[in-house]
């Protein structure tokens, strides 16, 4: 019951999601940056906002004496073991297509996958230091 306790309370969940959905995000960028000369490839998508959205409605719900239950979007289902499954979106082509009928800007997929492993590193962070808490309360250690 203990460590239920300490693996589903805080923040715990969230960045655990968080960590899983910058994972994906992170294979989908990279699909995306390998298939940038394949003439007619899509670039394809996980929406960052929808994902927030879910995430602060899951907390919202959350504060009210509920479980942490992340909503399903389009994009983000959860399994039955609660884990993240990914379907990616095609990135709407904003009347921007390459002459080989790509729509993956090299420039832009490479900020996006920048800005992605910021979210990743800071979630990792963030986790590794709930974790050194645990670890000194368990070993009655301030130090």
């Amino acid at each position: 019951m203990f460590l239920q306790d300490v693996t589903s309370g805080g923040a715990f969940p969230m960045l655990q999601k968080t960590i899983a959905f910058a994972e994906s995000r992170n294979r989908v960028l990279a699909e995306n940056i390998a298939n940038v000369t394949t003439p007619g490839y899509r670039a394809k998508q996980l929406n960052v906002d929808s994902f927030q959205s879910a995430l602060a409605e899951a907390s919202a719900n959350r504060k009210d004496g509920g479980k942490f239950e992340l909503p399903e979007t389009n994009e983000v289902k959860l399994d039955g073991n609660g884990h993240l499954r990914v379907q990616p979106s095609y990135v709407p082509t904003q009347n921007q297509l390459f002459h080989d009928g790509t729509n993956a800007s090299i420039e832009r997929q490479m900020a996006e996958l920048a800005e992605n492993t910021m979210t990743h590193q800071a979630a990792s962070e963030l986790l590794k230091g709930y974790f050194d808490g645990v670890s000194k309360a368990i070993r009655g250690r301030v130090q």
